[in-house]
């Protein structure tokens, strides 16, 4: 198991008031908004219930904004996740989006995954890859197949030097591992297994589908892997990244790249616009990320066990800085880059 030592719970920079201190430099978001004519920014149905099921991972990325660990203790109860499977339950909501933390660790994944697929629900599950090798995981890949969820797995790099850089030594060949038993079992090619790149410094993505045809030549001819799409996604200026950006003294230059970069066409395609994310505890966010830093949904519904479609229909959606990481260049968003290059 990866024992890199970075942020933690505990280091200053994990408290999300002192984030947002740090990252209030420059144009403000809301600025760039109206002088685009997109503000305010409002929030359409809900298509896309992401649940993270909490902070508990069996690895420690260095850019991983939601600080999740081995010993992170935030756990979604089965109280919660009945709320959350209620809610499937009473709306025609297409997409369980299922992350952490490793969601897998929760003790209530298999129910939200087979619940959630006898409502009809897509559903996702958000894998880091090497909790498929873990003690008491081995039979995962059978049981997602079984289940037809689409898996959307990290592997930030093709090559080792990279992504051991960024999740820890020994991961790259964990995950290589753990690809050849997705693709043996119908993944990649029956099943939608999607990999998911980020940058591993303070620079943005490249073209989405250019890097794609990379990844595929590269795994294909190395390793005999297949995958079915490539998502890119820019890194968070949040949480353990944030740390990084700090400690190198580069927070301002990526701060100003992203600023610079704001591309209004990503605007439309904001994953905030048709996801409502729910906190290992119930609490309702725009995002994943709003999660992170503690900025929750506005208005009088912001608990899953009050949900009411109509008043979270046309939401403002709460925006700080760090929504530049969503806008900047093609876009990124939780299903890769929202303009095509």
């Amino acid at each position: 198991m990866p024992t890199l030592t970075l942020a933690r719970q505990n280091h200053p920079l994990s408290h999300p008031d002192r984030q947002l201190d740090l990252i209030d430099r420059g144009k403000p978001f809301e600025q760039s908004l109206a002088d685009s004519g997109r503000w305010p920014l409002r929030a359409g149905g809900v298509s896309v219930l992401q649940v993270n099921v909490g902070k508990l991972c069996n690895q420690t990325c260095a850019h991983c904004h939601v600080d999740a660990g081995p010993d992170r203790r935030e756990i979604m109860t089965a109280e919660t996740a009945e709320l959350c499977l209620d809610v499937l339950a009473r709306h025609e909501t297409p997409t369980l989006d299922i992350t952490g933390g490793a969601p897998e660790l929760n003790p209530n994944f298999r129910r939200l995954v087979t619940r959630g697929r006898e409502l009809g629900r897509h559903v996702i599950d958000r894998c880091n890859l090497t909790i498929l090798l873990v003690p008491g995981f081995a039979d995962l890949p059978e049981f997602l197949a079984a289940q037809r969820v689409e898996v959307v797995a990290s592997l930030p790099c093709y090559l080792m030097e990279n992504v051991d850089k960024q999740r820890g030594a020994g991961v790259f060949d964990k995950s290589i591992e753990a690809l050849r038993r997705l693709n043996a079992v119908g993944y990649g090619t029956d099943l939608p297994l999607t990999l998911v790149y980020n940058p591993v410094g303070p620079s943005l993505p490249p073209a989405q589908a250019k890097l794609e045809s990379a990844y595929r030549e590269q795994l294909r001819s190395r390793f005999g892997i297949e995958f079915s799409r490539l998502f890119t996604i820019t890194n968070m200026p949040i949480s353990r990244f944030l740390d990084d950006l700090v400690r190198s003294g580069k927070l301002e230059a990526y701060m100003d790249k992203l600023i610079l970069a704001y591309n209004p066409a990503a605007v439309d395609g904001l994953m905030c616009r048709t996801t409502l994310s729910v906190g290992w505890d119930g609490r309702l966010y725009d995002c994943d990320f709003n999660q992170m830093l503690d900025l929750e949904v506005t208005g009088a519904v912001q608990h899953i066990r009050d949900f009411d479609l109509g008043r979270l229909t046309g939401r403002r959606i709460v925006t700080r800085q760090h929504c530049y990481g969503c806008t900047a260049g093609a876009g990124s968003s939780c299903g890769g880059s929202i303009v095509q290059q």
